[in-house]
């Protein structure tokens, strides 16, 4: 009874996870995996499915891409796609517990909300690149948004115990693309936290004068030398490979996408072994002009 219900509920949903990410390797994006609901009720690989779906129909979607982009987004969608082929193989193991299969398809499923990260970066930049989005400026409290995107990570550093440092004026207005201008926010504390190792401190700085505004991101992680300085705003590029499985390196070519299309301008400062801080200064004349 056990080896028909493990059949019937993980081995041929894995089968076909299997099977479609190898052809998304080999840049077949028109693959689709058919949703399975066993007994009426979904689970996790229900939702792995889902997601796997949702990247394929958006990759096939993107009819701009160049080649080279093309090798870049397969090469970056090889190792978390390789992390569920290995973890989907296990699953296949009928000696696997099932605690061990659970485990495995906690990982499964995060791998693949990364790769839906990933996609959903490669759409923006893609769009942005293409023009094909339509600045919606309005006047907003830029404060309240540098401490609510600030307060999504709050999982992070309490997990890391990273010490949070915040030196915010009051009630900065700034008239932009309020969802563009989160998206730089996000990427550039997503990086801080990424690269801040544990005990250690991320700061936020925005002050305000009569025609710019400046917001910094510090934090004291590894840093980068300045042969990765010259390159940071590079799409696919990562500096440091031993975080490459937590980002895609295209985080910060949307920041810099975004910041050029607002007329703002964006300064690092680094050192190897004592962290690097990220300068926003948005120019309020200049952007009046947009």
């Amino acid at each position: 009874m056990h080896g028909t219900y493990y059949r019937f509920i993980v081995e041929k949903p894995v089968r076909q996870i299997l099977d479609a990410t190898h052809r998304i390797t080999n840049g077949d994006f028109k693959v689709r995996i058919e949703p399975i609901h066993v007994l009426g009720k979904r689970n996790e690989l229900d939702i792995i499915i889902d997601n796997f779906n949702k990247m394929a129909e958006e990759l096939s979607s993107i009819e701009t891409l160049r080649t080279d982009f093309i090798s870049n987004v397969s090469h970056e969608l090889k190792t978390p796609l390789s992390i569920i082929q290995n973890y989907a193989a296990l699953m296949q193991d009928e000696n696997t517990t099932d605690l061990e299969r659970k485990e495995y398809s906690k990982s499964i499923y995060e791998t693949s909300q990364n790769i839906s990260k990933l996609v959903t970066n490669i759409l923006k930049l893609n769009r942005l690149e293409n023009q094909k989005i339509f600045l919606e400026t309005k006047s907003y409290n830029l404060s309240n948004q540098l401490a609510e995107c600030l307060l999504s990570f709050e999982h992070i550093w309490e997990n890391k115990n990273i010490d949070i440092k915040v030196d915010i004026d009051e009630n900065i207005m700034l008239n932009a693309d309020e969802e563009l201008t989160s998206i730089i926010w996000n990427n550039l504390y997503s990086n801080a936290f990424k690269f801040t190792e544990a005990n250690g401190t991320v700061s936020v700085q925005a002050k305000s004068n009569k025609n710019s505004i400046i917001v910094s991101v510090s934090d004291t992680g590894c840093g980068m030398n300045k042969e990765t300085g010259k390159h940071i705003f590079e799409k696919f590029y990562q500096g440091d490979t031993s975080h490459a499985t937590k980002g895609n390196g295209l985080g910060l070519a949307l920041v810099k996408r975004i910041i050029d299309i607002m007329n703002a301008d964006i300064y690092i400062e680094s050192s190897l072994g004592k962290g690097t801080t990220f300068t926003v200064k948005l120019d309020t004349q200049k952007m009046k002009n947009i």
